[in-house]
């Protein structure tokens, strides 16, 4: 009797686990999301330690890593990776601390336009603003070299594109929005009362800027700058553009040369690589949620309401809205004009007073005739429509049961997010690669896997989004449809799905976008019948086939714009 007790108490403990709904959904979600997270990261390091080639078992071994690492080329390699990640995220959180600080604390004229830097990333692709920027800045017949040399009478452009600062400018830009973010958030977040005490004692506008803002402020720059660190490491998108053709290797890079771009390929070779950038981006993410924790402990909200300190620049004020507009010119007005200009010209050239006379549609009509961007259209379409709806029902389980259960567990479900979102692109395919070359369904080379890839990488952008709403919700509405009789699954489905849906569409249109334009991970992974539009811009770019290339960037911007618009529209409706 008295061994049998503890065994029938740890059943009757079991059976009132597995009897509350919402244990079970526990248990599908933390399997689905440890499934996505564990599993790819598991084969990256099983093709990293293993001899034989991608699908064909084989033997445990090192040489991948002392092939990979011991190589006096990947020191090289590894110092190069480290200065453009510097570089590019600290040039996009000066760029980043300039534009928030006229935005949020002076008073500028039109300083509420340059806000819309934060949505820019969501408008045009990365891969969009390198190429528009390898069309301004190329030495051979870059727009704005040509028109240097016109008119200083020189004999060859001032700027190269094609060099590791030119790659550090264009990922710098491309990284500022998200600097931006951080860095807004926590200017608009701190209490006026210490500056202004300061400002009483005698310190002027400057000794108040460096003894009480930059100090407040230090873990939001950290915390942008270990971010953004990482996004650039990782980067594909502006290395394939700018990196590849210079013959400047980046993690990323060699990563596609030993996948994609060598006869014969050697996925082994690439997966330790990917590993090594794979644990360097765990290691920054790491410090990025310390700083982050920072942010908070050094959060000087209180309960009252209050508007951030604002500095009279005077005469300076036109000055300031000058430098951010410049700024805002150059992420997206310059590379989407010159997206439009080459879309027009019926072939690349520097334009002249006759180009004028030639402009033509015939690449919109390409578009239209084509059957190969029609498919890649509707991939792209089908990723974004189906991959949101998923990502956003799976985000929303995720979040109702981190914020709002006691669920035993829930911080090992935080912690399963948290992988893929420190997951490069590049590496997170590798790892795609090796564990479904020989799953039982099949998976590899299908759009399906492409969807897999999107759902693991962008899971966290919707937890995000959806996040930020249910914690508005009040509790006392759910437990009033559980005292009326209603299970979990009704209250889930029809009180809080229908509170939830400003946040969850908003979010779902967010990460429409993202699949829309999303290409490091899909150059790796696609096949032919299953090209989106990402892949399907690369290499009609490296076909020489630019003014398709600006036709079918401005048409995807369109769309993004849109989408956009109505995400806003629905964010002030939940702010309402």
């Amino acid at each position: 009797m008295g061994r049998g007790l503890p065994a029938s108490l740890g059943v009757s403990r079991a059976a009132a686990f597995f009897s509350q709904p919402i244990n079970l959904v526990f248990i599908g979600v933390a399997g689905i999301i440890a499934f996505l997270a564990l599993y790819p990261s598991f084969f990256l390091l099983y093709g990293s330690f293993t001899d034989a080639p991608l699908g064909v078992p084989g033997h445990f071994t090192l040489h991948n890593y002392v092939q990979a690492y011991s190589d006096p080329t990947a020191y090289r390699l590894i110092l190069t990776s480290f200065i453009f990640g510097i570089g590019a995220s600290g040039l996009s959180v000066i760029l980043a601390a300039v534009l928030a600080w006229i935005t949020i604390r002076t008073n500028a004229p039109f300083r509420r336009l340059f806000e819309l830097t934060a949505i820019i990333p969501n408008i045009m692709p990365p891969l969009l603003i390198s190429i528009s920027w390898v069309l301004l800045l190329n030495p051979n017949n870059g727009l704005v070299n040509a028109v240097l040399m016109r008119l200083l009478g020189l004999e060859q452009g001032p700027f190269n594109i094609y060099t590791l600062p030119g790659l550090i400018f264009v990922e710098g830009l491309i990284l500022t929005p998200l600097a931006f973010l951080i860095i807004a958030a926590a200017l608009k977040g701190m209490d006026p009362s210490l500056e202004e005490s300061a400002k009483t004692l005698g310190s002027n506008d400057f000794g108040v800027a460096a003894r009480i803002t930059f100090p407040l402020m230090r873990p939001a720059i950290l915390a942008a700058g270990t971010l953004n660190f990482v996004r650039a490491v990782e980067s594909f998108d502006t290395p394939a553009i700018i990196a590849l053709p210079a013959r400047i290797e980046v993690f990323t890079t060699k990563i596609w040369r030993e996948a994609l771009g060598s006869f014969p390929t050697n996925h082994n070779l690439a997966a330790a690589y990917g590993v090594g950038i794979l644990v360097i981006a765990l290691l920054f993410v790491y410090f990025y949620r310390r700083f982050t924790s920072q942010v908070e402990s050094f959060s000087t909200v209180t309960g009252k309401a209050f508007q951030p300190h604002q500095i009279d620049l005077g005469r300076w004020r036109y000055l300031a809205s000058t430098a951010a507009l410049l700024l805002l010119i150059m992420m997206v007005v310059m590379p989407f004009l010159v997206l439009v200009l080459v879309s027009l010209l019926p072939y690349y050239h520097v334009p002249t007073w006759e180009t004028w006379h030639n402009l033509t549609l015939s690449n919109y009509r390409y578009i239209l005739d084509t059957s190969r961007v029609h498919r890649a259209f509707a991939n792209s379409l089908f990723l974004a429509l189906v991959g949101a709806s998923l990502c956003m029902f799976l985000a929303s389980l995720t979040s109702y049961i981190t914020i709002r259960t006691k669920v035993v567990g829930r911080g090992l479900l935080e912690g399963l997010v948290f992988i893929p979102w420190a997951f490069p692109g590049t590496a997170l395919a590798l790892g795609l690669l090796w564990a479904y070359v020989n799953f039982p369904v099949p998976i590899y080379a299908t759009i399906w896997i492409i969807m897999i890839a999107y759902v693991t990488r962008f899971l966290p952008y919707g937890l995000r989004a959806v996040s930020s709403t249910i914690i508005q919700i009040h509790k006392e509405l759910e437990e009033a449809s559980i005292a009326c009789g209603a299970g979990f699954f009704a209250t889930f489905r029809r009180i809080l799905m229908p509170l939830m849906r400003p946040g969850i569409m908003a979010g779902w249109i967010i990460l429409a976008t993202i699949f829309i334009r999303e290409f490091s991970a899909t150059l790796f992974l696609y096949s032919p019948g299953s090209e989106p539009l990402g892949p399907l811009l690369y290499f009609l770019y490296l076909d020489g086939m630019r003014g398709r290339v600006g036709a079918l960037g401005v048409v995807i911007s369109l769309i993004c714009v849109i989408l956009i618009a109505i995400a806003q529209r629905l964010s002030r409706w939940e702010a309402k």
